[in-house]
């Protein structure tokens, strides 16, 4: 490995609350809690919640961190966009494993503990895990990246054209998702796109998410390239 793009993983890693504590934090937070409402749910089955995902969505800011805090610093260490776009990415992935990691561990505890001993399950979920703990790995993985990549993309093009130009790409991505859901009512496919969705499962879906990452990727590089600091 080019030993600039390690500088530059250990440039981002110097900030160890953007990669490391506030993703804890966050987790952890939203663990304690959803256990808090897990106990107060008078049902005696099993109780099953989404807030795992929350690092996730905080993935998206730290993706917009990642080149607001450290770009103009890297520029200035003499490291080329393609050096810090890679050492970048290559930070991300580190912690996007680690949290992962952390999440099937925590799931494993849940199938362990009968979840918690309260029926509560944060990280274990059916779908998800149905093929197995790796298969639950690969999809909060795949998911925190292309979160990730979103959010440095969205800071490309704020760094790139200013709020206006962000403002315009977010009206054209939703005008976009509500063309496809015109055409799917038009077509009257609703039941072949539920169809879809249930036989791809849930791995399959996030497999989807990385060829979209991967065109994420490329578009904020582009950017990137004709940024200045």
């Amino acid at each position: 490995m080019n030993s600039r793009i390690r500088n530059v993983v250990r440039l981002q890693f110097i900030n160890t609350q953007t990669y490391l504590w506030v993703p804890l934090l966050v987790l952890g937070g939203a663990l304690l809690l959803n256990i808090a409402i897990f106990a107060i749910i008078p049902t005696g089955g099993p109780k099953y919640t989404g807030g795992a995902q929350a690092p996730m969505w905080y993935f998206l800011a730290v993706g917009i961190q990642a080149l607001t805090l450290s770009f103009p610093f890297s520029q200035a260490m003499s490291i080329t966009r393609r050096e810090f776009y890679l050492g970048t990415l290559l930070a991300a992935a580190i912690a996007a494993a680690m949290l992962s990691t952390l999440f099937v561990l925590l799931g494993l505890i849940e199938l362990a503990t009968d979840g918690y001993g309260i029926g509560g399950y944060f990280a274990h979920l059916p779908d998800v895990w149905q093929q197995g703990w790796w298969a639950a790995w690969i999809v909060f993985f795949v998911l925190t990246m292309l979160f990730f990549v979103l959010g440095f993309w969205f800071a490309t093009i704020y760094k790139k054209g200013g709020p206006l130009a962000l403002t315009v790409v977010l009206l054209a991505v939703g005008l976009a998702g509500i063309g496809a859901l015109y055409v799917i009512g038009r077509l009257d496919a609703w039941t072949a796109v539920g169809a879809w969705f249930g036989s791809v499962g849930v791995l399959g879906l996030a497999l989807w998410g990385v060829p979209l990452t991967a065109v994420l990727a490329v578009g904020s590089y582009l950017t990137l390239r004709r940024l200045t600091p």
